[in-house]
């Protein structure tokens, strides 16, 4: 069997929607087993993700996270996607670590925002500026294409580059900008909430996709509270991510706080109920999610051929 190799080449015939129905697709077979391994020395950290989902096949994705790296000018995060047959467990594929994981991150908060945000929902904050804060951009608009955007950024310079590149205004008082919002993206790897429950409009959305390891945070007890709570996988943001366990730990919620996951998709509980409730989704990612999207690429480039 030959192995295939897939890289940033094709990325031009990948389609956010496409995307986002497959990993609903994905979610209709038989649930994921999943195992997740975690190492850290000081702020770096080794995370090993492996899935296998009867009738799709299996991926393990190691990546190493080293904060320090764009110091270097070097990749923040490293690593490798690999592809096994469901039923031979011969390797497949080996597709680019980044493509998966720019994909992967991006569609998960996309599917949920099809979902959850408001239909006129069409200002849309992003907080953060890097990669993934562009990726945000880009999927948002595939859903809505009229959308207005607006950055945030510690950092105003990283935040006028980005909002330049994408066509973004900038936004200088981050109260003042999640007010204003119908969907919030964060997407930093702040350890201190950065947004405040109090400044949240009834009716918006937020897409948390940073505060990945149990000692990170971007909002604050108040949002998780107020919020109706909804996570991509209980599997592997209840007892991981701190976003969600801290407050559970510390009995600001309960677990039943947590109202579905993406498996609760074909049986209608993902979903907002009225125009007034704030929602909030938990992008924990997982290998499930990986396996996922690395099989559609598969497919896409397959279809090609």
């Amino acid at each position: 069997m030959s192995i295939r190799i897939v890289g940033t080449e094709i990325e031009p015939r990948l389609d956010w929607i496409a995307l986002t129905d497959a990993l609903a697709a994905g979610h209709r077979l038989p649930r994921a087993e999943i195992a997740d391994t975690l190492l850290y020395r000081g702020q770096d950290t080794l995370l090993t993700r492996s899935a296998w989902i009867d009738g799709l096949g299996i991926a393990v994705k190691p990546a190493s996270i080293f904060p320090g790296n764009p110091g270097r000018d070097l990749p923040a995060v490293n690593g490798a996607v690999n592809l096994f047959d469901d039923q031979s467990g011969q390797l497949l594929a080996l597709i680019d670590f980044h493509l998966v994981t720019k994909w992967k991150t991006a569609g998960d908060s996309l599917l949920a925002a099809r979902h959850l945000a408001r239909p006129d929902a069409n200002d849309v904050l992003i907080v953060g500026a890097g990669k993934v804060a562009a990726s945000m951009v880009a999927a948002y608009r595939a859903i809505r294409p009229d959308a207005r955007f607006t950055i945030w950024n510690r950092s105003p310079d990283a935040a006028r580059r980005l909002a330049e590149a994408v066509g973004a205004a900038v936004a200088s008082d981050l109260p003042d900008a999640v007010a204003a919002a119908g969907i919030i993206a964060t997407t930093t790897m702040s350890r201190e909430p950065l947004i405040r429950g109090e400044w949240i409009s009834p009716g918006t959305h937020l897409d948390l996709i940073g505060a990945y390891r149990p000692d990170m945070r971007e909002v604050d007890d108040t949002a998780i509270a107020r919020a109706r709570l909804f996570v991509d996988s209980r599997a592997t943001t209840l007892g991981h991510i701190g976003e969600i366990q801290d407050p559970i730990d510390r009995g600001v919620i309960g677990k039943d706080h947590v109202l579905a996951d993406f498996y609760d998709l074909a049986a209608g509980g993902y979903r907002r109920d009225d125009d007034t409730e704030i929602t909030i989704a938990k992008n924990g990612g997982g290998a499930h999610l990986d396996l996922m999207t690395a099989r559609h690429i598969l497919d896409v480039a397959g279809a090609q051929d």
